[in-house]
């Protein structure tokens, strides 16, 4: 359960409920005022002087305050239902509260969740897809979800029918921890047939929600949740989906993240594969054919033993390319710099650096940096 107090909490349930008050500002406030409740307190003024608020915003939050003996009340119900379900409520500010979703852009600010978050759940893939797979689709998602597990890797993925659900399933089959997040209260199940497979993953692993209890499944929540689900994980696996599924929104989350993002091919007459055909053509998802391709994209080695690199023989390269890699030791280096300490021309730089790629020694990074791989 979260540290704050129910006061301080109620209160940053209400600010968080101000017209124009997300996560990057509420957390601006946070380090300003240090409590919540001196936000409210402070003079409108000096709250509008705060870094990206301004007066509007500061009109707002203080004719909320008048709102916080409700929200206070709300609070308590939603403390007492959380101890009914044996749920608990943390917050931004907890130290359980998870280190990858942190990082992210615009991060739930405060989580409802069933079980814990355990030190182990850092090693996680999600695995998500279309709610009407084919049989391949579905085949694969458990191969895939069976593998990765067995290498005691965190399987994340959102309840939903299809992809989802074969996910979690074979996760627990196998022995395996699973996390589902969804897009509504944990106290309202969705879809009602996943029950079962629900109170399984209650029981071993965690179900996350960022949305009060009592929230029904409306489908303005499922975005959110999304970026939740790519939030939680080193990577994202799109096993099937429609061009516009609800796993591309994931996929497209997870590359905004600077996750990896990973996607299986699939039939070009198929409308599931559409997606993840597409991913993969654009340069937003790896090609994955195995569980192996994903441990090794993100330098997870199989059983017994998980986060160390795995040993991959150094490729043959000619003396361009050796002068480049070598320059690359360290940190990640953008092209520029790596031309200038090679003594190389850009073109010539960019021509190896593409070869290096092709052999899997080294890494292309946003804004055109590149790091080795071994």
């Amino acid at each position: 359960m979260t540290n704050l107090s129910i006061d301080e909490l109620s209160y940053l349930q209400l600010l968080l409920n101000v017209e124009g008050i997300g996560a990057s500002r509420a957390l601006i406030l946070k380090a300003h005022y240090g409590r919540f409740e001196a936000v409210f307190n402070s003079h409108i003024n000096n709250i509008g002087n705060v870094e990206s608020i301004g007066l509007i915003l500061a009109n707002r939050i203080k004719a909320a305050g008048g709102q916080i003996s409700e929200f206070k009340r709300k609070t308590e119900t939603q403390l007492n239902i959380a101890e009914k379900l044996n749920a608990s409520i943390i917050t931004y500010f907890d130290n359980d509260y998870p280190s990858l979703l942190r990082n992210i852009y615009m991060p739930p600010i405060i989580l409802f969740v069933k079980g814990s978050f355990l030190k182990e759940d850092e090693n996680s893939v999600a695995i998500v897809g279309t709610r009407t797979p084919t049989q391949y689709g579905k085949n694969i998602a458990e191969k895939f979800t069976a593998d990765l597990t067995a290498n005691k890797i965190t399987i994340i993925s959102g309840l939903a029918r299809g992809i989802d659900s074969a996910a979690h399933s074979t996760a627990l089959k196998n022995g395996g921890r699973t996390i589902a997040v969804t897009g509504s209260g944990l106290d309202v199940i969705y879809p009602p047939e996943n029950r079962r497979i629900y109170e399984e993953i209650a029981e071993t692993g965690m179900i996350v929600s960022e949305f009060d209890f009592g929230t029904k499944p409306d489908a303005q929540n499922f975005p959110r949740r999304n970026r939740i689900i790519s939030g939680l994980c080193l990577a994202t696996l799109v096993v099937e989906s429609d061009i516009n599924g609800g796993a591309m929104q994931t996929a497209n989350y997870a590359f905004d993240q600077d996750r990896e993002v990973f996607a299986v091919p699939g039939n070009l007459n198929v409308k599931q594969s559409e997606g993840t055909n597409w991913l993969i053509q654009s340069g937003k998802a790896k090609l994955v054919k195995t569980a192996e391709d994903i441990l090794l994209e993100l330098k997870l080695k199989l059983v017994p033993e998980i986060g160390k690199n795995i040993p991959l023989p150094k490729p043959e390269m000619n003396l361009f390319e050796e002068k480049i890699y070598n320059v690359l030791a360290g940190e990640a280096k953008q092209i520029d710099e790596i031309a200038s300490l090679s003594g190389l021309s850009t073109a010539e730089c960019l021509v190896n650096l593409l070869s290096l790629e092709f052999k899997n020694a080294v890494r292309q990074l946003p804004g055109k940096k590149f790091e080795k791989i071994n």
